[in-house]
């Protein structure tokens, strides 16, 4: 089964996005952060205002996913050129989707969006408690070169592993 990244470029696309995250970050998230910290993390930042803003404001470049004409999850990266490197912000995909190979046809896009914009690493930030992710990207030759707590608001945190893999 072919994936295919559709760029998100309209309002309709960015509500579209932001329908996805809604339902994917409640259906994963809150057995790893709580259902609290799920609510507060899809507004501040999956919210149709927040897509917008990190694509406008901030560089950031999102996809739809799909698989056989139906959305199978979404994904984005903002490249940090005066560095060289590709910061992986999102990669989800509906339950249903996982397993099926296309988190790994993504980290295959990645990379050769790397190699056409003359990027050599991609790096991401993983929660330390999510053993899912964590094995997938140690599996596509990511590495922990770190870890970083962060406050977000509203007395929550990010308490992540940082992750990378140079091409």
């Amino acid at each position: 089964m072919v994936l295919e990244f559709r760029p998100v470029l309209s309002d309709g696309d960015i509500g579209g996005v932001a329908c996805m995250a809604d339902e994917i970050w409640h259906e994963y998230w809150p057995g790893i952060i709580g259902s609290a910290q799920t609510d507060y993390m899809v507004e501040a930042f999956q919210s149709a205002s927040a897509i917008t803003a990190a694509i406008r404001e901030e560089g950031y470049e999102y996809w739809v996913l799909e698989a056989e004409g139906r959305r199978v999850g979404y994904a984005a990266v903002r490249v940090e050129a005066p560095d060289a490197r590709l910061f992986i912000s999102k990669v989800y995909l509906f339950a249903a989707e996982r397993g099926r190979g296309f988190a790994s046809e993504a980290i295959a896009f990645f990379e050769a969006l790397c190699h056409g914009r003359g990027l050599t690493t991609m790096y991401l930030s993983v929660n330390k408690h999510n053993e899912l992710a964590l094995r997938a990207y140690r599996a596509k030759g990511f590495a922990v070169v770190g870890a970083s707590v962060k406050g977000i608001g509203q007395g929550f945190f990010l308490d992540d592993y940082l992750m990378e893999k140079v091409l």
